[in-house]
């Protein structure tokens, strides 16, 4: 049979509950079909790049599928019923990947990096208030600016420069 990778993106007001409800009967529906789910990941709730329906996050859900093309097409069908979906897109691949897909090695990955950023910057540097090529924070002295032209008044009473 055809692999497949699936992914559905649902509302950020439904519950994960319901989406864990709703991923259950596309996977019932796959296996009336005579297919199979191979690796279900759900993604959680995400910001989108811009808005859809109304929303601005949405629940991601990733499901590698040993289907018929029939079954997909029963799937597809059924969200584009549903409301809570908002979006999907299947890809045809010629072999599904072993362990976890990319989204989930990033937030391990970030999960990893929580807590760096800046903190471990200014650990490194100490506290001696380095700033690099910028320069002396020191606040510069207003005396040691030198003086402004004033402008002078004219008799109409406008300035005149």
């Amino acid at each position: 049979m055809p692999l497949y990778e699936h992914v559905f993106l649902s509302r950020q007001d439904v519950s994960a509950q319901q989406v864990e409800e709703l991923t259950v009967q596309l996977t019932g529906v796959l296996t009336q079909m005579g297919g199979k789910v191979t690796k279900l990941e759900q993604w959680g709730v995400k910001s989108l790049s811009y808005r859809v329906r109304k929303n601005r996050k949405a629940h991601f859900t990733f499901m590698n599928v040993d289907a018929p093309s029939a079954a997909l097409n029963e799937i597809e069908r059924q969200e584009r019923l549903n409301e809570d979906v908002l979006r999907f897109l299947t890809i045809r691949v010629d072999e599904h990947e072993e362990g976890p897909s990319a989204m989930m090695r990033k937030s391990d990955r970030d999960r990893d990096d929580r807590g760096g950023g800046f903190r471990d910057r200014d650990r490194d540097r100490g506290d001696r208030g380095d700033r690099g090529d910028r320069g002396d924070r020191r606040p510069r002295d207003r005396d040691s600016r030198p003086p402004r032209d004033e402008p002078v008044a004219d008799e109409a009473g406008g300035t005149e420069e």
